[in-house]
């Protein structure tokens, strides 16, 4: 019966149950028993449960999981939804009469430079 990557998640999750309920039966053994016979098959015992887990665990890092989009995709669509946005206010700009804003209002620009000035310190020219 051949194994597909759709079964991989769950056959891993239910191997690391046996696996899970085979350390308990190894410790269960370990801390009731005192032969030293019977604790080194324990032992093995563990010794070998933990091979098999290291060996489940490349299985299950083999099948590829699911990705987010590469970092080039995602810095294009941030830089499309940029230019959406600037293309969005420009044709708000055009569509808002200019005469509706009063005389006296500062734009925009005169607010950012002002703010920047007030960081800056004035105009001595430090950041």
């Amino acid at each position: 019966i051949g194994m597909t990557q759709a079964d991989t998640p769950t056959w891993s999750v239910n191997f690391q149950l046996k696996l899970m309920a085979a350390l308990d039966a190894v410790w269960a053994i370990l801390e009731r028993s005192t032969d030293p016979s019977e604790i080194r098959q324990a032992r093995d015992k563990a010794k070998a449960i933990g091979d098999v887990a290291a060996m489940a665990r490349k299985i299950a890092l083999a099948v590829p999981t699911a990705r987010g989009k590469p970092r080039e995709a995602a810095l294009r669509d941030y830089a499309a939804a940029g230019l959406h946005a600037t293309q969005a206010m420009a044709d708000l700009q055009a569509i808002m009469p200019a005469a509706a804003a009063p005389a006296s209002a500062p734009t925009q620009a005169e607010i950012a430079r002002r703010a920047l000035d007030k960081l800056k310190g004035g105009r001595r020219g430090r950041l």
